[in-house]
């Protein structure tokens, strides 16, 4: 039996990516550094680098946001994809960014202290004030 492969990209095509394998649960990431990348909280889901392929990458650009980690865009259509610390086994993936159904849900919000004033969390998820 083969393994399950998601396929994912950015708005306009230029960059695609696959995942073979589960994908992990999703967290909602509330904190200042995602909600000024993705214009709100983000939700990522990850997968193993080792099961982590770039099918088009030509106009992918890693951001070093941190000393700890960088981030990934589409430098063409600017659509933010991916989070990655620097010594990471895993790449998180924009969970939005995947195509279809990804038969994943969300288990938690993360740096709830730093989340927005203008919207709740009412979800029932578990929420932590940092990470």
């Amino acid at each position: 039996m083969s393994e399950q492969k998601h396929a994912g990209g950015c708005l306009c095509g230029a960059v695609r990516y696959e995942a073979t394998g589960p994908l992990r649960e999703v967290t909602v990431c509330h904190c200042g550094q995602c909600r000024k990348w993705h214009g709100h909280a983000c939700a990522y889901t990850a997968v193993d680098n080792a099961k982590f392929k770039l099918l088009k990458d030509a106009d992918l650009k890693w951001f070093a946001s941190s000393d700890r980690a960088k981030r990934g865009f589409c430098a063409k259509c600017g659509s933010s994809l991916f989070y990655r610390g620097n010594t990471a086994s895993y790449t998180a993936i924009a969970a939005g960014t995947v195509d279809g159904k990804t038969g994943v849900k969300a288990v938690r919000h993360i740096y709830v202290a730093d989340k927005g004033d203008y919207y709740d969390i009412k979800d029932g998820l578990p929420q932590l004030a940092q990470h």
